[in-house]
């Protein structure tokens, strides 16, 4: 084949690959557009319901699709807002963000190299939050979760995350990567079914939102053309690294400025693609095609990098409910009922007045009423303006007002003591618990949702870093002594195939002292002689605040520490005890170590138990020689007392 030929046929391919890429944008477009039509409906809900927690509470679905403003039917009508839902979703927030679970790893089994694995984990889950501020994350998707009613989490690995490790031949900053867990609205999620309640039942999903074309070609150095978006902002928010200024969210809000959209379609693992696909594009240009990046599935494989979270379930829906659904109608006949009451007190207060034709000049009562003082002068033989009686105003208005307020929280789920008020009918002390323990009851289906996406989220954070870490990763913690520890550790260690998550409730200090006295004035806290342990003691003060005392006093936690160091050292070398040891806990860490699975599986084990059994003796041998100058000590001291008294 000559050169010409094959530059031929390069060139044949090369407009075979572009026709081929011309036609996946196409049909990725027109898969979005499709997805779009069919959560119309759901997302007309959203800004419903975003706007009547904004305040914005006379507006409506129109049959015709989006959001239109009611107008009044007279002049003359009151048309303010008594936002009620504004404060109920504060309410439910700060409750929310007070009993926000916290997550730790348990150990599978007892044995010492699950504990180790475990605590590892934990570490690690503590160290990432603490870097990529997670709760700040988990506060913005509990918003959107009780505004719209569902909120999702997006996990990936962010290559320029973490600190600066090297530089490459360009001399450009190579960095170590971080997990990167981003609060994604409703609004930029596109699911291929509506019917499926979980992530995990999809075959495709499409994360959507509006860029410029500045945030693509600094991600993906593609150029693409900015187009107008002639949509509600509702319906994309703006990304983290995006240049589109923040919109206002409202039935008539502004479109949003020339932008583009950036669609990341997923596809889950089948017998075509076994390691699924994503597929990116902007404008018309395809920008990214390949593999399911991420081995973020139980048992290894590729599953979506997304977490959903819910306000209230629904059956055969993918995307949840928000309480502001069910409070919008009585939010509607509240605002009613007070329009109408001002309404009505206004025409008890400046009156209604009727004058005969032709006797006063009706313009000028029109435009200044009675004013006090005023010389009112009528047609000589006229009938002078009088006012009509209005009437009172009827109880009625009291009646619905009371019982629509009891409906909010009703529906709502969170009662008057949440408001910073106490109910008058309750005043013992059990019946003011009672009301907040069914309070907390009544959110126990958002905590639980929190919960099970919180769970995901420590999966996929940890199944990252086992994939991406590396075999010698620096990680900060705080040990069991309170002080800061440096650790390098590899990412194989993670095994999270059996890891366990024990997802718990904040308690605030006041709870923890309050159940601290109460287990003390029990005698809980005791031992069979009425004693308390100085472990008890120093918990006892770190519950109520004082952790420096604890510090100063609590040294068997460094023993132990100490033990664990002898450990590792013994597997290479004989290693020989201090004279300040805490014998009794040497022996108890070096006896657990003997007896764990660890040890077990090491080939020179005969060996090791020699120089373990050898340095238990020594510690043994040393416990003695303590004890017996100890009860000559005392042998001592109790002659000398014997000697004075007589």
């Amino acid at each position: 084949m000559t050169r010409d030929e094959k530059k031929q046929v390069e060139e044949e391919k090369e407009k075979a690959r572009e026709r081929e890429e011309k036609r996946l944008v196409q049909e990725i477009r027109a898969d979005f557009e499709e997805r779009r039509e069919a959560r119309r409906s759901v997302e007309n809900g959203w800004l419903l319901n975003m706007n009547f927690l904004s305040g914005n509470q006379y507006c409506d679905v129109s049959p015709l699709g989006g959001l239109t403003q009611e107008d009044k039917q007279f002049y003359w009508q009151s048309r303010r807002v008594f936002n009620h839902i504004a404060p109920m979703v504060d309410s439910r927030i700060a409750k929310l963000e007070k009993s926000l679970p916290t997550l730790n790893v348990r150990a599978f089994s007892d044995e010492e190299g699950d504990i180790k694995a475990a605590k590892l984990a934990t570490g690690v889950l503590k160290y990432v939050q603490e870097r990529i501020g997670f709760a700040e994350t988990v506060s913005r998707c509990t918003l959107w979760a009780e505004t719209c009613g569902s909120a999702f989490y997006k996990i990936v690995w962010d290559e320029m995350g973490g600190r600066q490790i090297a530089v490459d031949e360009d001399d450009n900053p190579v960095f170590e990567g971080e997990v990167s867990v981003s609060a994604v609205s409703p609004f930029e999620i596109y699911p291929d079914r509506l019917d499926v309640e979980g992530i995990e039942g999809l075959q495709s999903i499409i994360h959507a939102q509006a860029v410029s074309a500045d945030y693509v070609f600094e991600r993906f150095g593609v150029a693409v053309k900015e187009e107008p978006l002639n949509e509600y902002t509702g319906n994309y928010s703006e990304p983290s690294a995006g240049k589109l200024p923040a919109q206002a969210f409202g039935a008539n809000a502004t479109p949003v400025r020339d932008g583009v959209i950036l669609i990341e379609r997923y596809t889950k693992p089948c017998n075509a693609f076994p390691n699924g696909k994503v597929e990116i594009v902007a404008g018309d240009k395809l920008l990214y095609q390949g593999e399911l990046p991420y081995e973020n599935g139980d048992r290894g494989e590729r599953v979506f990098p997304f977490i959903k979270q819910d306000c209230l379930r629904l059956p055969a829906s993918f995307f949840g409910s928000s309480v502001i659904d069910r409070l919008i109608p009585l939010q509607r006949a509240y605002n009613a009922v007070r329009n109408r009451k001002h309404e009505f007190l206004n025409r008890m207060a400046m009156g209604v007045i009727a004058v005969e034709d032709g006797s006063v000049d009706t313009d000028e009562l029109a435009e200044e009423g009675l004013a006090p003082g005023k010389v009112l002068v009528y047609r000589q033989g006229g009938k002078a303006p009088e006012l009509i009686d209005c009437g009172n105003v009827p109880t009625e208005f009291a009646r619905e007002e009371e019982w629509l307020e009891k409906e909010f929280t009703l529906i709502s789920g969170v009662s008057d003591l949440s408001q910073n008020s106490t109910p008058t009918r309750v005043t013992s002390a059990s019946g003011l618990q009672l009301l907040l323990a069914q309070d907390e009851s009544r959110l126990s289906a958002t905590v639980g949702s929190i919960e099970r996406a919180l769970k995901g989220v420590g999966r996929q954070i940890l199944r990252l870093y086992r994939q991406f870490a590396g075999t010698a990763r620096l990680m900060t913690l705080t040990g069991e002594n309170k002080k800061t520890q440096v650790h390098y550790f590899n990412a194989t260690d993670l095994d999270v195939s059996d890891v366990q998550f024990d997802v718990k409730s904040a308690v605030s200090a006041e709870e923890k002292r309050n159940t601290v006295l109460r287990l003390y004035e029990a005698g809980l806290l005791s031992d069979e002689n009425g004693e308390i342990s100085v472990e008890n003691k120093n918990r006892i003060l770190d519950a109520f605040g004082f952790g420096s005392v604890e510090n100063a006093r609590d040294i068997s936690s460094l023993h132990i520490v100490k033990a664990g160091e002898e450990n590792l050292q013994m597997l290479k070398e004989d290693v020989l005890p201090d004279e300040y040891d805490a014998h009794a806990l040497h022996i108890t860490e070096h006896t657990r170590f003997l007896l764990s699975a660890e040890f077990k599986k090491r080939e020179d084990k005969e060996e090791l138990k020699k120089r373990y059994v050898k340095h238990i003796a020594l510690h043994k041998k040393e416990e003695k020689a303590q004890a017996e100058e100890k009860t000559q000590a005392e042998e001592k001291t109790s002659g000398q007392v014997l000697v004075e008294k007589k």
